[in-house]
This record gives C-alpha cells, structure tokens and sequence, in this order.
C-alpha cells in the first residue's frame, strides 16, 4: 500500500531536504492535492514534513479539486479557479494527528479520526473510509481485490481490464499501478488461487522489460475459480487458505493479526 512508500519516502532525509529547499525561493507555494486516497495520504506527510520549518509553512497554500487534476489540461485546470486556502497551524496539528495514527501499529486512532472534526482537510474523510476499506473484509479481501473478482465475472477480462484508472471500470484509486498488479498475482498464484488464467508474472521491472512475457501478460483471459466465485458471493474467505502478510500503513496483518472493517456497521473489527 503507499504507506510503504511513505515510510520509504520519508526516510531519505537528503530528499526531503531538497523538498524544503525547493520552497525557499518563492514567496508562496501552492500544494495542488488530489481527492483520491494516495494523494490525501501525501498533503498529510507533506504537512508533517514541512511542519518544524515555519518559513515555509507561511508560504504554504492548499488547492484541491473533486477530481483528480492531472486528468486534465493544465490550461483548463487553471481556468476553475480553485480557491488556495491558507496552510494554518490548526492543519498541521491536524495533519500530525493523522500522520501518527496512520503510523500506529494497529488502525484503531485512524478509525477514529472518523468521529473527530476533519473540515480543515475536506476531501480527508471519504479517503479515510476508502483506507478502512482494504483491511480485510468479511471475505478475507479488501475493497480493490473485490472490485477486480467483480470485473473477472463478468467475462472476457484481461489483467489491465481490472487495473483503476482514468474512465476505467475499477473505480478504486486506493493504490498505485505495481501495487495492483502484486494484488492480482495474490489472487492468481497463492496457494489457493481465487483467480485463473494469469499467464505471467510476477509483475515485476523484469516482467515488464522483457516484451515476450510482457505480451503474454497483457493476452492473459481472467476467470474465476471454485473458490473466487464462492468469495464473490460471500460463501468463503480467502485467508482460510492462503497466507497473509502486508503492511496497512503501520499495521502488519497477518493470517493471525486480521483487523476487518465491517462495510454495513463502518465499525473495525479487531483479530
């Protein structure tokens, strides 16, 4: 998930500093943000980051639109006339408390950061909610990996049918494209596999390098198995037989630490 690119991220600290020193110069910066997830994930650490340095937190603005904006010209971005609010000290306490709990070892702080105010960051909380969304749900997937069985049943799906994306059929934008792609070779190559018909892989640089297997990738057919259909319909979950080991922001989840999020009660559910 892009937590392990955040913490990644965040610990080039010569990388960072160039962040700082890119600021310096200009008498205002203006943070552009993106509703999806990913984005809203990268205003808080940016806000987190900038936060010891008030010279360039005096010159900070933040821009969001309700979609994301690299969909579009820059010319007619422009041309919205997005209002640039004001970085305040309030939206670095905030953004703090965010960072931390998405930090944390187990979600409960980010659950409940859903009963705190977030209207300093307006676009946050339907992210947050999407981030609940891929812990494990009552089937043993998250929210995308549901999303992509869905599309697989329909038929006739090749693996990039079922990838987000702009105008696409996946409307999940939690995570990014080589993320994707390990969560459809987890469903296509565990121990018990929900997914069938995947020709090649992993979805690696090596895969991607070598054109052949690239090609054999890309004219994979999709289908279900016995077991993904009976995920599908909610009759079977997928950590009953296969191992489970990611990272959720701070949070390790394994086959015996599954937190869950309950869609219907928006409750956590804990191991």
């Amino acid at each position: 998930m892009v937590g392990a690119y955040l913490r990644k991220y965040a610990q080039e600290t010569d990388r960072r500093a160039r962040t700082i020193d890119l600021c310096e110069p200009f008498d205002a910066v203006d943070l552009w943000i993106d509703p999806d997830p990913n984005a809203q994930l990268i205003l808080i650490w940016l806000l987190e980051d900038f936060r010891p340095h008030e010279a360039v937190v005096s010159k900070l603005n933040l821009v969001q639109a309700d979609v994301p904006i690299g969909n579009y010209p820059a010319d007619e971005v422009v041309e919205w006339r997005i209002p640039a609010v004001k970085i305040l000290n309030e939206h670095l306490e905030l953004a703090s408390s965010v960072w931390q709990a998405w930090r944390a070892s187990t979600p409960r702080d980010w659950f409940k950061l859903l009963s705190t105010d977030l209207s300093l960051l307006p676009l946050f909380r339907p992210a947050a909610v999407a981030l609940l969304e891929e812990l494990r749900l009552a089937t043993g997937l998250g929210a995308t990996e549901m999303r992509m069985l869905e599309l697989i049943s329909e038929g006739n799906a090749g693996p990039y049918d079922v990838f987000p994306g702009h105008e696409k059929r996946n409307e999940r934008r939690v995570f990014d494209y080589w993320q994707i792609g390990a969560l459809l070779d987890g469903l296509a190559r565990g121990p018990a596999p929900a997914v069938s018909g995947l020709d090649e892989g992993p979805f690696t640089d090596e895969m991607h390098d070598d054109r052949d297997r690239h090609q054999r990738y890309k004219q994979s057919r999709l289908a279900l198995t016995a077991l993904g259909k009976a995920i599908l319909g909610g009759r079977d979950d997928f950590t009953r037989h296969n191992p489970i080991r990611r990272w959720w922001g701070g949070t390790e989840l394994t086959n015996d630490r599954l937190w869950r999020w309950d869609v219907e009660k928006q409750v956590l559910v804990e191991p």
